[in-house]
């Protein structure tokens, strides 16, 4: 049987608000958290793995014809000298 006792019900319905307002502590907490993360690592400017393999696969390309120019420039010098 339950208790008509007034002082342990107030006591139940401040139990009951407690634990309401911690819960909503908890999720306000953790959300200013992920908020401070995001903030916090979008000021250190990542790149994504799509960009940074597109950069890798252009200054392979860079690089492979700037060894193409040389040596077309050693062969040309080699071909000025031959003629002179």
């Amino acid at each position: 049987m339950q208790s008509e006792n007034p002082i342990v019900a107030d006591f139940v319905k401040l139990a009951n608000a407690l634990g309401g307002t911690l819960a909503g502590m908890t999720r306000e907490a953790r959300g200013n958290a992920r908020e401070r993360v995001k903030e916090a690592l979008g000021g250190l400017d990542f790149v994504s793995r799509e960009e940074f393999d597109a950069v890798k696969a252009m200054a392979a390309r860079a690089r492979a014809d700037s060894e193409a120019l040389a040596a077309r420039v050693a062969a040309l010098e080699a071909a000025a000298t031959n003629k002179s």
